[in-house]
């Protein structure tokens, strides 16, 4: 009489820990921002490449923000983000001039069209 008791407790426990687990991966989906796991300031942190080309719009972009750039189109939502961050904020970037560096960068599969905040990327 023992052993099914502690079968059903055990199946009780089991399927309340499946429930639980499976309302944890779905929670876990809006938990995250625009760039998933990446914190969105340390993300801006890396087109520091970048930050003279984002305040001057004909200043020529170098090659290792083109690199770095070249990563971050492809996930255009993560892109505006790091653009409106507080820490390309505190470097001077101007987001009117940002979105167009993938432009400069004569980057084929940029997100022509996108929408970042008040401004399109061409």
């Amino acid at each position: 009489m023992e052993t099914p008791v502690k079968y059903i407790c055990f199946l009780a426990f089991l399927v309340s820990m499946t429930i639980a687990g499976l309302n944890g991966v779905e929670g876990t989906a809006y938990y995250y921002g625009p760039c998933g796991k990446h914190d969105i300031e340390k993300e801006a942190e890396k087109l520091e490449p970048c930050t003279y080309a984002a305040q001057h719009r004909r200043v020529p972009v170098s090659e290792r923000c083109c690199t770095v750039m070249e990563k971050k189109v492809k996930n255009p939502a993560c892109l505006c983000a790091v653009l409106y961050s507080q820490t390309a904020y505190n470097a001077g970037v101007r987001p009117e001039i940002a979105v167009t560096i993938p432009k400069r960068c004569k980057l084929a599969d940029r997100p022509v069209g996108y929408q970042c905040g008040a401004f399109t990327m061409p």
